[in-house]
């Protein structure tokens, strides 16, 4: 197989939606601040979303996240235009979606997307393998390099033997990495998966989250990942938008969220989670001291929860952050790795969150 194209970066630029007879004249209202009940008991149209702007760097994973209602599904479905914005831009590789018209968007989803979707979408009558290679298909590559493709990401994502198998024959897991593979199969840069995994059970879940994070290190697609599930945006997430009501409440990484959380509402999302398990030392390290030389070091990345098995199988108090090629960044103690999990003091060092005023 060829050397996978790597993702597009994506920036969305003042994203308004509103639903109803006539949005693009409600849309000022949106603007001004109009509550989303207002917006709906007044003038009988429904604010889907309001002034979203969000930058996704190419290659990375970024998690949309909010509970049923917030508008994730509604923003997804922007990026590749299978809704139509009332206001705002989607930059794709420097192209302005919104501005294209119906045979470049038709390239565009051909060549530039892939969707993975929640309840698999498969083709009953088809095997797995014609499963697979149904977009290469639609985009009319010859037939010996449609399977090729099909072969190789089939066997990446586990089901090598299956090839010939109907959906029906398969469990949800296996029916969702066949998703998976035809997303993969059409070497898109930008890969959009809404609400992929939450239909599986939980060990399965868990497990197809290995599956992407284990090939996303090689295939380095920029990733939009929708979910309600935090535990699953804090393990999948390079960068994580959390929505209420159509609204980006904060964004950032999951360490910014999970230390400081924009407000209450995002305080409760996170106020069970494991901060040891998500939390990185780098980001509650302070300045390495005169003449302190720690002889235990943890690389850049390690979370608190490791730091803290590091620090007792040596028997030692505090240990030097390094970086890839072991240079010193700063260090950590045992003292301010229990505060950060404890919640007992919010670390300095971590970064400010990004709050995107709400109203309404």
């Amino acid at each position: 197989m060829a050397e996978a194209t790597p993702g597009l970066g994506i920036e969305i630029r003042h994203l308004y939606k509103v639903f109803g007879r006539d949005p693009v004249g409600h849309v000022e209202l949106a603007k001004q601040g109009i509550s989303k009940t207002e917006l709906n008991e007044k003038y009988g149209h429904v604010l889907g979303l309001r002034d979203i702007s969000i930058s996704m760097p190419a290659g990375g994973i970024q998690v949309i996240m909010g509970l049923s209602g917030s508008g994730k599904s509604t923003l997804i479905r922007h990026i590749n235009r299978l809704i139509e914005p009332t206001a705002g831009e989607v930059l794709i590789g420097g192209q302005d979606v919104v501005k294209m018209d119906d045979q470049a968007l038709r390239e565009f989803r051909r060549h530039q997307t892939a969707m993975v979707f929640q309840k698999f979408a498969l083709l009953p009558h088809r095997t797995v393998l014609e499963n697979t290679v149904f977009g290469l298909e639609i985009q009319g590559k010859p037939r010996s390099m449609q399977e090729q493709a099909a072969r190789y990401w089939i066997e990446r994502v586990g089901l090598k033997g299956f090839e010939d198998s109907y959906p029906n024959q398969l469990s949800g897991g296996m029916q969702q990495r066949v998703g998976l593979a035809r997303a993969l199969a059409n070497d898109a840069p930008i890969l959009l998966m809404d609400e992929a995994y939450s239909a599986l059970d939980p060990l399965i879940r868990v497990d197809m989250q290995t599956v992407l994070l284990d090939l996303q290190k090689e295939i380095r697609k920029t990733i939009v990942f929708i979910t309600h599930d935090l535990d699953e945006a804090l393990r999948l997430g390079d960068r994580i938008a959390i929505l209420r009501d159509g609204e980006v409440i904060q964004q950032g990484s999951s360490q910014e969220i999970v230390l400081n959380p924009a407000d209450e509402y995002i305080a409760n999302f996170v106020k069970e989670v494991n901060r040891g398990r998500v939390v990185q030392v780098e980001a509650i390290m302070q300045p390495l001291s005169a003449g302190v030389t720690p002889n235990v070091t943890a690389t850049a990345g390690t979370t608190l929860e490791e730091a803290m098995s590091l620090l007792s199988a040596a028997q030692s108090y505090e240990l030097a952050v390094v970086d890839d090629n072991g240079s010193r960044l700063g260090m950590v103690d045992m003292q301010g790795i229990m505060a950060a999990i404890s919640r007992s003091e919010t670390p300095r060092p971590a970064a400010k969150p990004t709050l995107v005023k709400h109203v309404g």
